[in-house]
């Protein structure tokens, strides 16, 4: 009785717990927590966040992202200039330095998707190629959290 009762809990346990985020190596830097947030329909734009660790001993820099989700995408910070919120392309992309760990999160550094050519729904994956000037490129996928959602669910 006691067994099935654990067994019934562990399996209501790792049903509720939402899949984690695929990770991602290229050469030595490791892509985690890949996401992005759902949009409402009328959207033209949508924001992308992970993490980059650089485990090597050189830099290196995300210097392009490109999705099939929107004819253009970029790499951008978010900075406070005085009391305003500013928002701009890194036109030589963000650098990797050795050793460092890297977010993009809501509110800094992130890949942005202008033009949407539909709305991103929750749950849905976003491909996204991420182009970086010394270990090249690779294909990844973003999570689609909630509207509004702070951080993805783990």
């Amino acid at each position: 009785m006691i067994t099935r009762r654990v067994a019934l809990t562990c399996l209501a346990i790792a049903l509720a717990v939402p899949a984690l985020a695929h990770d991602y190596k290229l050469g030595s830097l490791e892509i985690s927590q890949p996401w992005t947030r759902a949009t409402p329909a009328t959207a033209q734009s949508a924001g992308g966040f992970l993490t980059i660790t650089n485990k090597g001993t050189t830099p290196d820099r995300l210097i392009a992202a490109r999705s099939s989700v929107a004819p253009k995408v970029e790499v951008h910070e978010m900075r406070m200039d005085g009391n305003v919120m500013k928002m701009r392309e890194l036109e030589k992309g963000l650098e990797i330095a050795p050793g460092a760990t890297v977010m993009l999160k809501p509110g800094g550094f992130h890949i942005m998707f202008m033009g949407l050519k539909a709305p991103v729904a929750k749950d849905s994956l976003v491909p996204v190629t991420l182009v970086f000037e010394k270990a090249g490129s690779i294909d990844i996928e973003l999570k689609a959290a909630a509207i509004g959602a702070a951080a993805p669910m783990h």
